[in-house]
């Protein structure tokens, strides 16, 4: 695929200010280019998100499905995010495609973003009473699909507002908001980990607020006049179907995607119950354990995501940060295995850390530069690369299962890990119009 080489975004004024107009009536939708306030709003909007990814998939979703019923919460937990997985499946492309479509005084994503928000907030506020599984996971699926809403435009911006030689810098600040609040998100919810009802809705609400803030601070021109082609559901839906012989890069970096993040979270989503039971702590040291861990790896994580952004920038290069990286999180993966303790454990997270970060911030950029359509369909095309990202999340409590009931327990989670993370590296090789 070939990337147009003028850059989708005017350039910032020496002050930081917009400098350049709305588009006039009938334009093509547009977003105005970044100023000094966005870098810092989508670092904040990222933590807040991702700590809610984090505090509920690693602590509190977890927590909830085992006090239910400790000696099935392996199979009920893979039931519950499996079902979410089918549901939420499209949930970014679909997202995506119609804030590119969205007119409006508030513009194309903002919309979306609040609706996500809202609908997230009230569904997490009523999860944490629930006892019964398949209310659970009811409320689960509205949740996920919420907060994908949410995520697709936010996701978008940096397409829409950011030049590409600024790319791996606005992803790296994207990068870094998801390990700050992977790791907050964590503590957060292991310090409400006897009160869930309390977690959710403190994540709720954190999202909830952030979100509204984003959109106010950061305001997107209105669209409400620009021109948009009539909508067409045969067309809608075959949009999303990108061929891969037409855009081989495309192609390339979803399957890397796919495969890397599989890999990794097979292992992380999972991290209670390998402290549980594969080092043998209760349940409540291992939600403190957690939280060890994700500090372990917070450092670490955060010094390679703004090198890995910055030097990818300056360079003009991005595959080879992701080669490295995989090279890197491969080592991280071995460390329980050769030690099935606490210390194998610190060593992989902090291992995995480096390589995580190396990759996160300069795998946003790449997927900025693989888009068939950039501009106009810029959501849509990142939702559905996004989707590489969702499908192995979801699916990964699922895949565990299998491997730790019928495939050899739990030790065999890290060499699924390695064997997946060494093919996302093999896949980024094909990809030809990225350095």
């Amino acid at each position: 695929m070939s990337v147009p080489p003028s850059d989708p975004a005017p350039a910032l004024a020496p002050t930081g200010t917009i400098s350049a107009t709305p588009p006039h009536a009938g334009a093509p939708a547009a977003s105005p280019p970044a100023t000094k306030r966005l870098l810092p709003s989508l670092l904040v909007t990222s933590l807040v998100l991702f700590a809610t990814y984090g505090g509920l998939v690693s602590i509190l979703l977890p927590s909830q499905v085992a006090l239910i019923d400790e000696a099935d919460k392996v199979g009920n937990l893979a039931i519950v995010t499996t079902t979410s997985f089918i549901f939420t499946l499209f949930a970014q492309p679909i997202a995506g495609a119609l804030s590119d479509r969205t007119r409006s005084r508030f513009g194309r994503r903002a919309p979306w973003m609040v609706l996500g928000a809202v609908v997230g907030a009230i569904f997490l506020f009523g999860l944490g009473s629930l006892t019964d599984i398949l209310w659970i996971t009811v409320f689960w699926v509205i949740i996920q699909v919420a907060l994908n809403f949410l995520q697709a435009p936010l996701t978008t911006i940096t397409a829409d507002r950011f030049p590409r030689s600024r790319r791996g810098t606005a992803s790296a600040m994207m990068g870094l908001g998801m390990q700050l609040g992977m790791t907050v998100g964590v503590m957060l919810a292991a310090a409400l980990g006897a009160q869930i009802g309390i977690g959710y809705s403190t994540f709720g609400a954190g999202v909830l607020v952030i979100t509204v803030l984003f959109v106010l601070v950061n305001r997107d021109w209105s669209s409400k006049d620009s021109a948009v082609e009539p909508f067409r559901w045969a067309q809608f839906f075959a949009g999303f179907w990108i061929n891969p012989r037409r855009h081989p890069d495309f192609f390339w970096a979803f399957t890397a995607r796919f495969l890397l993040i599989l890999g990794y979270f097979v292992v992380m989503t999972y991290q209670l119950y390998l402290l549980t039971d594969y080092i043998g702590m209760s349940l409540t040291a291992g939600q403190g354990a957690v939280v060890t861990l994700t500090l372990a790896a917070l450092l670490p994580t955060v010094v390679a995501i703004l090198v890995s952004g910055w030097w990818s920038d300056r360079v003009g290069r991005r595959k080879v940060f992701i080669y490295v990286a995989s090279a890197v999180m491969v080592v991280g993966l071995l460390m329980p295995l050769l030690m099935p303790s606490m210390t194998g454990m610190i060593l992989m997270s902090v291992i995995n850390g480096i390589g995580f970060g190396l990759y996160s911030s300069v795998d946003a950029a790449l997927m900025t530069e693989v888009l068939p359509s950039e501009g106009t369909a810029a959501g849509k095309d990142l939702g559905i690369l996004n989707v590489a990202t969702n499908i192995p999340q979801a699916l990964s409590p699922a895949i565990a299962a299998v491997i730790i009931t019928s495939l050899g327990g739990y030790a065999m989670l890290f060499v699924f890990a390695m064997v997946f993370v060494v093919l996302a590296a093999i896949a980024v090789a094909p990809i030809k119009g990225v350095r």
